[in-house]
């Protein structure tokens, strides 16, 4: 019992004891918790003081800065105010000048006007005055006197037009013919292209009857075969092939000399041959072309055109291959472009295309140029090309300057020596209508075409045309010429007024 009761002590003051430790150390830990806050408080008042401080010295700053700013700002506008009402100042006195200005000249204006209304009553008079002494209205004195003045510098007016137009044709004719020396020393050709013919030689006359066959049936194959006729005739040695097709007419050609010369003459063989040259001409007429756009420099063309071009070395005209005739053009008006400064490219494409018509105008309805026109249209080719060669034939008015250049270099190549032929009897056709287009006009006494045509020579009477007068004609002649006939190159219209005094001493 004793024991239980110490114990049951022991453990109170056991108990007692701990609780006791236990609250030292709560309050001694509450203690530095205390204390670390109170720290931590008393740091974030220093910062909260230190921050501030420095709100207010960047507030005071902010301040100062803005007042001086205020300040600077106020000084300029002061100054601007003050710039301002000087200007004011200087355009009162302007405006203040001008409105004097301005009266001063309405004065005179007024004092002028007085003036000419003087001088217009003082003139009225003169002219009353004048009248009256020469018995002459006013229009019939003015017209006499512009007569007399008419009459008097008629000569010194037209010897000084003639002088002008002297003076420009021969600059103009001196800076064409330095371009037409440049172009044609640069390029020039050792002959004209081969001219088509349509005549076959044969080593005897036995073959004539090869070529007819037995009750004609050789002839009339190669003629249903080729669409050309066979003309066998009396001469000797030769066979003629007639077609208006140059192309139907070569591949006659080709496909008859390949017969002559093996001998093997019947319809099978016929057959065979026209086949064989129809595959050659294909290819000569594509190599045709290829070569004249590669001879021109040209490699944009589609091979539908290049093809067309190739079918013009078959197409002649007076005697001279279209192709070599279109090459020539090209390369001149290439050059004449080069050296006016224009597009030689454009002139250079119209000149080699210009007649390409020429390559369909047996087949189809129409004249080479709208034929050509058309082509050119489907194939797409470039609009400026089309204009710089539509007007070749004056079927077109001008609409580049590019035309001028394809119409000098075909005037060039068609009308240079040697280029062309022409028959007889247009040649004397053609002579004959201009000494008539001369003759029909008022005055003319005699015409006479000389130089192949190159030149017309007028002597009118002298009694019946002026000097100015036979300017005049000169101009009226060249434009019926041109109006009414087709000429290659130009043509040069003389007129000679001649005036002859005789007298005979006896």
């Amino acid at each position: 019992m004793t024991l239980f009761i110490v114990g049951i002590c022991a453990a109170g003051i056991g108990a007692a004891i701990g609780y006791f430790i236990r609250r030292s150390t709560v309050q001694k830990k509450i203690g530095n918790v205390e204390a670390a806050i109170q720290e931590k408080l008393d740091r974030v008042e220093n910062q909260t003081k230190k921050l501030l401080l420095d709100a207010k010295d960047k507030a005071v700053t902010i301040l100062q800065n803005a007042e001086q700013e205020v300040k600077s700002e106020k000084v300029q506008l002061r100054k601007n105010q003050e710039r301002l009402l000087n200007k004011e100042i200087t355009l009162d006195e302007r405006t203040k000048k001008l409105d004097e200005k301005e009266e001063r000249l309405v004065d005179q204006i007024e004092k002028v006007k007085t003036i000419k209304q003087e001088l217009e009553q003082y003139h009225d008079k003169q002219l009353t005055l004048l009248e009256e002494r020469a018995k002459l209205p006013r229009d019939e004195a003015k017209q006499y006197l512009l007569d007399q003045i008419k009459e008097t510098y008629q000569q010194d007016l037209f010897t000084s037009i003639k002088k002008l137009e002297r003076d420009r044709q021969e600059a103009i004719e001196k800076r064409a013919a330095e371009l037409v020396a440049t172009v044609v020393q640069r390029y020039a050709r050792s002959h004209v292209g081969e001219i088509t013919t349509s005549s076959i030689a044969i080593p005897n006359e036995e073959i004539k009857g090869r070529i007819i066959g037995k009750e004609g049936r050789n002839i009339r194959c190669f003629e249903q075969l080729t669409g050309v006729e066979l003309i066998i005739d009396e001469t000797p040695d030769a066979i003629t092939l007639s077609c208006f097709d140059p192309v139907r007419r070569e591949i006659a050609k080709i496909a008859l000399e390949h017969l002559v010369q093996d001998g093997r003459i019947q319809p099978a063989r016929i057959e065979e041959q026209v086949d064989e040259a129809k595959k050659e001409i294909i290819q000569r007429i594509k190599q045709a072309g290829e070569d004249a756009v590669y001879e021109v420099g040209i490699i944009d063309f589609p091979q539908e055109i290049i093809h067309l071009l190739g079918r013009l070395a078959f197409r002649t005209s007076y005697g001279q291959s279209v192709l070599m005739h279109s090459i020539e053009v090209a390369i001149l008006s290439s050059m004449i472009a080069q050296e006016l400064g224009m597009d030689a490219e454009i002139a250079k494409k119209a000149g080699l295309v210009h007649d390409i018509g020429k390559a369909v105008d047996h087949e189809i309805e129409g004249s080479h140029m709208e034929l050509g026109i058309k082509i050119l249209q489907k194939y797409k080719i470039d609009e400026r090309v089309i204009f710089a060669m539509r007007s070749h034939h004056d079927d077109y008015p001008v609409a580049i300057p590019e035309a001028y250049i394809v119409n000098a270099a075909d005037t060039i190549s068609a009308s240079r020596p040697g280029a062309r032929r022409e028959s007889v009897e247009n040649y004397i056709k053609r002579l004959t209508d201009l000494e008539k287009i001369a003759l029909e006009l008022s005055g003319v006494e005699k015409a006479y075409a000389i130089q192949a045509g190159r030149e017309l020579r007028v002597f009118v009477t002298p009694q019946a045309i002026t000097d100015v007068d036979a300017a005049q004609l000169a101009r009226n002649i060249s434009v019926r010429i041109e109006q009414e006939l087709k000429y290659p190159g130009e043509i040069k219209v003389v007129v000679i007024r001649e005036t002859r005094a005789i007298e005979y001493a006896k």
